[in-house]
């Protein structure tokens, strides 16, 4: 089987940078694109604009220009060699807009860490499931999970 498009979801964490680093190395044998993908959190926007009594378009604008922002800093310190194809700014529930634009772009592989900026351990992740477990259940293609540190954190 040959890996032509990895699809790599950022949340622009330690983890999420650990797994391209490592997803840079894997791939290069298969000269496979890496594509980024950032998905802002539909239930967090309303959050803010509940709090900050915005409109959820305003706070959703807000955040998609910050995380395009984001993108350039987070390539600039980890894609000197030019790897990644392209990055994607989403809006919905992380996990279906990961598998949606993964079947959409007919992905071989997701690489992606193994939990997101909101850290390990919470209550919601413990009864419901992390994102990583939902995409796992999601979707026809692999995923590859790789937990903070893994193999190391020079890669």
């Amino acid at each position: 089987m040959e890996i032509s498009l990895v699809l790599v979801p950022v949340d622009f964490s330690n983890c999420a940078a650990n797994a391209l680093r490592y997803a840079k190395k894997i791939v290069s044998p298969w000269k496979a694109e890496l594509l980024l993908i950032h998905v802002i959190d539909s239930s967090e926007v309303s959050r803010i604009a509940n709090y900050t009594k915005e409109s959820i378009e305003n706070v959703r604008e807000r955040l998609t220009n910050h995380a395009k922002q984001t993108f350039r800093h987070f390539l600039n310190d980890l894609d000197s060699d030019g790897l990644v194809k392209d990055t994607i700014v989403s809006y919905g529930s992380p996990f279906q807009e990961i598998a949606i634009k993964a079947r959409e772009l007919q992905t071989d592989l997701i690489l992606m860490g193994g939990y997101g900026s909101t850290g390990k351990g919470q209550i919601d992740e413990i009864f419901f499931g992390g994102t990583v477990d939902k995409v796992v259940r999601l979707l026809p293609c692999p995923v590859l999970c790789v937990p903070m540190g893994w193999p190391s954190e020079s890669i």
